[in-house]
């Protein structure tokens, strides 16, 4: 899932919230202008004025101004409108063109159908086989950055970075980011055959039946052996509850006295930046989040207000699934000696979306900015190493019963308790 600011600005800014909350917005302001040559704004017709709409969104917002200059952006709004366009399957495909020539996946159409799944999606539901996909290394390349927990790709143990080669035996290259997304939707109860490609290279066909996926985005309990009480907290994914579940349940937590948290983002592939920031606000303490870096080269430093939920010792999880929000949340717990990361390398996604409705329904995503770790980490095609490496496999149910790497989070844990503790009356002891 990509990262999505909930408004638009231009300059990125952050606004105070509710609460205490933090949010981040973008305004995007639509200019009414037409490079001369191009018919007047009032003799274009609806299925005209989604491309001419499109066209300026992304002219108003791109994070790359150099880009659309070579690829001679304005040319294009005309080269668009030259076209025969009178439904609005006509306006779709002269705006897929049209965006084709920035050669950026992120900034893409989303039809209606897609575009009020992808907001179900963030707001919580979700029917499909539930997989999150984002671009490969190679131009038209489809990957999996995570599988949902509970989904019938999750039980297919479909892991991060399987290639995605064909839905029903039809290339995935023609069909795109969006496309293959669309074709992996369907009815509850229909059939879906995916062609996939594991780390081995190996290909081979996979038949999922499509559900619902109940996301249920937070969840967390208790973990205990002969000697420490920890909480657990699990974050598949940033959605617009997600703040208030997960002060909920630290509230709970600190209520049984736990000792630690262990905070658990493995195969969280992002979602809304505002639901991140405010998680990122619980544990730190007027520190800096996230550093934003918009078109007109502007660093924006995001920051936490002052005061935590949590204060406590934490440990975080997280693996190539870990991505784009979770990853700002991630590099932020790191940077600020904050939290360790276990796990493995994260996914890499350091770019920002911002999503607007268009007038039949349709939404447009726009690159607006790139974002880098409080100490100037730029992890797109990069992502976050963590201090400590597990071994693989990785578990292929993360959180469930007999997981190896919370019981690895649990040891390191313990072992910090205790030297936290030896020092503590070492220190006591020579003060007395």
């Amino acid at each position: 899932m990509y990262p999505f600011i909930n408004e638009y600005s231009n300059p990125l800014r952050r606004l105070g919230c509710a609460a205490g909350r933090t949010l981040v917005a973008i305004t995007l302001l639509l200019i009414v202008s037409l490079t001369p040559g191009v018919q007047s704004v009032d003799a274009l017709s609806d299925a005209q004025q989604l491309v001419v709409d499109s066209w300026r969104l992304v002219n108003q917002g791109y994070f790359d101004p150099e880009q659309l200059d070579r690829v001679r952006w304005r040319r294009q709004r005309q080269k668009a409108l030259e076209k025969t366009i009178v439904s609005s399957d006509d306006a779709y495909g002269a705006i897929e063109t049209m965006l084709a020539v920035l050669d950026d996946p992120y900034t893409r159409l989303l039809r209606p159908e897609d575009y009020a799944a992808l907001k179900d999606s963030t707001s919580g539901n979700l029917s499909g086989v539930g997989l999150q996909l984002g671009p490969g290394e190679e131009t038209g390349e489809v990957v999996v950055i995570s599988a949902l927990d509970g989904s019938p790709a999750a039980d297919a143990d479909m892991s991060s970075g399987t290639k995605i080669l064909a839905v029903d035996h039809q290339s995935v290259e023609p069909l795109g980011l969006e496309g293959t997304a669309e074709a992996l939707r369907g009815d509850v109860g229909t059939q879906v055959v995916l062609t996939i490609q594991g780390a081995d290279g190996l290909e081979r066909e996979l038949d999922l039946e499509r559900r619902h996926v109940d996301l249920r985005p937070v969840r967390t309990r208790r973990l205990r052996n002969d000697s420490h009480t920890l909480g657990y907290i699990r974050i598949t994914q940033f959605t617009e509850g997600v703040p208030e579940q997960v002060l909920e349940a630290l509230q709970e937590l600190q209520a049984k006295d736990v000792e630690g948290l262990v905070l658990d983002l493995r195969n969280n592939s992002g979602g809304l930046v505002s639901s991140g920031l405010a998680v990122a606000d619980d544990f730190l303490s007027g520190a800096a989040i996230v550093e934003t870096r918009d078109r007109e080269g502007i660093n924006d430093t995001i920051r936490a207000n002052v005061g935590t939920v949590f204060d406590g010792p934490m440990l975080t999880l997280v693996n190539g699934g870990t991505a784009s929000a979770s990853e700002i949340l991630a590099g932020a717990l790191q940077d600020n000696d904050r939290s360790s990361l276990m796990g493995s390398r994260t996914f890499g996604k350091g770019l920002i979306q911002t999503l607007t409705n268009l007038s039949d329904g349709s939404g447009l995503a726009v690159t607006v900015a790139g974002y880098v770790t409080p100490s100037g980490r730029d992890i797109q095609g990069e992502g976050i190493e963590p201090e400590r490496i597990l071994d693989g496999p990785e578990p292929l149910n993360p959180g469930a019963e007999g997981d190896r790497w919370i019981t690895e989070a649990m040891n390191w844990m313990g072992s910090q308790l205790e030297m936290e503790s030896l020092l503590e009356t070492e220190q006591n002891t020579s003060e007395a």
